[in-house]
């Protein structure tokens, strides 16, 4: 499998950065711009990988079984969406992929990093965002917004200290990638966190 024609985009970061107002706003201005675009996230993105995406949210596991559920959901959502989305030419842009699991099953958990690294060999290779967007923020700014947003999922209930070791993986990532992940400080209003994804897509001439 490969990234084919098509322009691979992710976005990540800890529960309450606020990717999913950007991940629209992102997809508008592409398609502004003509192109075609497929918005999706994980956990989910297919129906078998939405399935897998409600065990892992809410079904009490350990770590290694929580990698595994993510990661047959990814094989499952790269092989029936994304990798066919690309191969037609279309952006796709994906609210979560592999980073968030070396930053939540790695980091959060304590989970061995080079297992990760040989699962996420066998399920998806080559099919690799080219541009993924962190919106970095403190942990407690992030627990503050969940509180008033919505009800916490198993992942969203855990303490601050799991999320500042995810935010730490998150950073550990980009120092391992720093051409391809771009962190954006997410502590910012809302127009000034668009104001850096844009720069950096001008900067690409995207």
């Amino acid at each position: 499998m490969s990234v084919g024609r098509g322009r691979f985009i992710t976005f990540e970061g800890i529960d309450g950065a606020g990717k999913s107002t950007h991940i629209q706003a992102l997809a508008e201005r592409f398609r502004r711009r003509g192109a075609d675009v497929v918005c999706t996230r994980e956990p989910g993105g297919t129906a078998l990988a939405e399935k897998l995406r409600e065990l892992v949210l809410h079904a009490p596991m350990d770590a290694l079984t929580e990698a595994l559920l993510v990661f047959a959901a990814r094989r499952d959502h790269v092989q029936q969406l994304v990798a066919p989305a690309l191969a037609r030419g279309a952006t796709v842009v994906c609210d979560r992929f592999t980073d968030a699991t070396f930053a939540y099953q790695g980091s959060g958990r304590g989970f061995n990093s080079a297992v990760l690294a040989q699962l996420e060999t066998w399920v998806h290779g080559s099919v690799q965002p080219q541009l993924t967007f962190w919106l970095d923020l403190p942990a407690q700014t992030a627990a503050h917004r969940r509180a008033v947003a919505r009800a916490a999922d198993r992942f969203e209930s855990e303490d601050l200290r799991f999320f500042e070791r995810v935010r730490a993986g998150y950073a550990a990532r980009m120092e391992h990638a720093p051409e391809r992940i771009v962190r954006i400080d997410s502590s910012l209003e809302r127009g000034a966190v668009w104001a850096q994804i844009e720069s950096e897509l001008e900067r690409r001439a995207w």
